[in-house]
């Protein structure tokens, strides 16, 4: 069995819906998207994937979607503010978890046609979150 992994860096910020604690205030992460891809075999190339096309697939999602954004749950009293204010920001059907993040990207990776077997989310140093179905 072979495996890949790429890194990807980005940047967002959150506040996790009906949390008592501090992680229920706006704050932000520079955080790591860490994407395993596995095979039996290679392709012709003698690669599980190109770093390059999954760099490509999943840093133009990244960038649209969650790079220096600002996620909030869809029923986050704070949206209805934000869109009155014009502020740009992305609603989510979840509360924006880490590990909610990472299934997310895992999804599209996984629709992206990639033979992705785990994502992580490296919150901050020492706090990672994983999804692999």
């Amino acid at each position: 069995m072979f495996s890949v992994t790429q890194e990807l860096p980005f940047c967002y910020g959150h506040r996790l819906l009906r949390y008592p604690g501090k992680c229920g205030r706006l704050h932000g992460h520079n955080g790591i998207a860490r994407v395993t891809l596995r095979s039996a075999g290679l392709d012709a190339q003698g690669m599980v994937a190109d770093f390059d096309a999954i760099e490509r697939s999943l840093r133009r999602f990244l960038d649209e979607s969650v790079d220096h954004r600002l996620l909030l749950h869809g029923e986050d009293p704070l949206c209805a503010r934000l869109r009155a204010a014009g502020e740009e920001f992305a609603a989510v059907d979840f509360n924006p978890t880490a590990e909610n993040i990472a299934k997310m990207i895992f999804e599209h990776a996984q629709r992206a046609g990639f033979p992705v077997v785990e994502v992580q989310l490296v919150e901050q140093e020492g706090s990672i979150a994983s999804y692999a179905p």
